[in-house]
């Protein structure tokens, strides 16, 4: 599917690295303008080397005042793709408070305070939208060490349906993708381990982790027209995962 965002605008969080890199450089290139959002500059300054034109936007989204300050008047967003996180890994019996609120503030309450700034502009204008939340399959199972983490992915399965739910009569779409192990630096934490690796690639019916562009291109199928009966509803990219 040829996919044509022209006349829009999006906002991609998580935008310098990995997952949220790529659907800016592929929201770009199907024409719609972006703003960048992340927390390092340096991959700021190369994303706009690579896609001139974006407005970038440097916030630790774990931060709600620095947030509001950042986007507060971020103008008319057609387009969101909630894609920041954080995957610190801790056993159960280890978790620290610092640990839980990083983790939730930054993978679940950024998401409820960004979703809110953009929607309550579409609602203003009386524009149809698209939101996409970057999930995990560990939504739905977990792997040791990951227990703050699958938290997180499992609550914002559950914000995903209530916002589709409240914001589907605004015409506003609200869906998940859940990838397995994507080999991004924050995947790559997971696999550090070679033989756990190899075990759990080979309980991948498809004997593979996900490539970012597997991702990427869910993410622009939700955004898009093509899924404009979609709503509450999460993609699995998880090379058969659960299915296993």
């Amino acid at each position: 599917m040829k996919m044509n965002f022209s006349g829009l605008r999006a906002l991609v969080t998580g935008a310098g690295r990995g997952i949220g890199r790529g659907t800016v450089k592929a929201l770009h290139a199907s024409g719609a303008k972006v703003v960048a959002v992340t927390c390092d500059n340096s991959d700021l300054v190369s994303l706009a080397k690579e896609c001139p034109g974006i407005e970038p936007v440097c916030v630790d989204l774990g931060d709600w005042e620095a947030t509001e300050k950042a986007l507060g008047g971020i103008g008319p967003v057609d387009l969101l793709v909630n894609n920041a996180g954080v995957a610190l890994m801790q056993p159960f019996i280890e978790s620290t408070k610092e640990i839980f609120d990083r983790s939730f503030n930054v993978n679940v309450r950024a998401i409820v305070q960004v979703s809110q700034m953009v929607a309550k502009g579409m609602i203003k204008r009386g524009v149809a939208g698209s939101i996409v939340n970057i999930s995990s399959m560990v939504a739905h199972v977990t792997y040791p060490g990951l227990a703050t983490y699958s938290s997180t992915k499992g609550a914002l399965t559950m914000l995903t349906k209530a916002m589709a739910l409240e914001l589907g009569p605004h015409k506003i779409r609200v869906n998940s993708v859940n990838p397995t192990v994507v080999l991004t630096d924050m995947g790559k934490k997971v696999t550090e381990d070679a033989e756990f690796a190899r075990k759990l690639k080979e309980r991948h019916p498809l004997r593979k982790f996900a490539e970012v562009e597997d991702v990427v291109n869910s993410i622009l199928f939700l955004l898009s027209n093509h899924s404009a009966s979609t709503t509450g509803s999460g993609i699995l990219v998880d090379a058969g995962y659960l299915a296993s």
